[in-house]
């Protein structure tokens, strides 16, 4: 995936429309689990549906929470954030602060790395 753990990202549709936060996590879908992981499910096809992160401060729900056994969990409503599609969030170059899209450049010793296609820095 192009977005990873720690980029600032902003929202370019959805109801939080134009808003900046770091992601927290990125939750792959089913295309990129393993094949050991896919048996049992649907067909092996390209499946995005599932690319989803999770972004502070954006997308906040409230979640009723019940007591358990626990004494210290949290009880009562609680506001968190939900993941939102991958599709619904472009990232933020750390160079130029403009949303870009992500290129690869290929290194001398075999690796990759992201560039922004504003700016042509890179972003790792």
């Amino acid at each position: 995936m192009k977005i990873k753990k720690g980029d600032t990202v902003e929202v370019v549709s959805g109801d939080d429309k134009g808003m900046r936060g770091t992601v927290h996590r990125v939750l792959p879908g089913r295309k990129a689990m393993s094949r050991r992981a896919q048996k049992g499910t649907r067909s092996a096809q390209a499946d995005h549906d599932g690319d989803r992160v999770v972004v502070s401060g954006i997308n906040l729900v409230k979640k009723h929470q019940r007591r358990t056994g626990d004494v210290r969990t949290q009880v009562g409503i609680i506001e968190r954030e939900a993941p939102i599609h991958i599709s619904n969030v472009a990232l933020v170059c750390p160079h130029c602060q403009q949303v870009t899209r992500v290129r690869y450049r290929m290194l001398d010793g075999g690796g990759k790395v992201r560039v922004c296609k504003e700016c042509d820095q890179t972003i790792d």
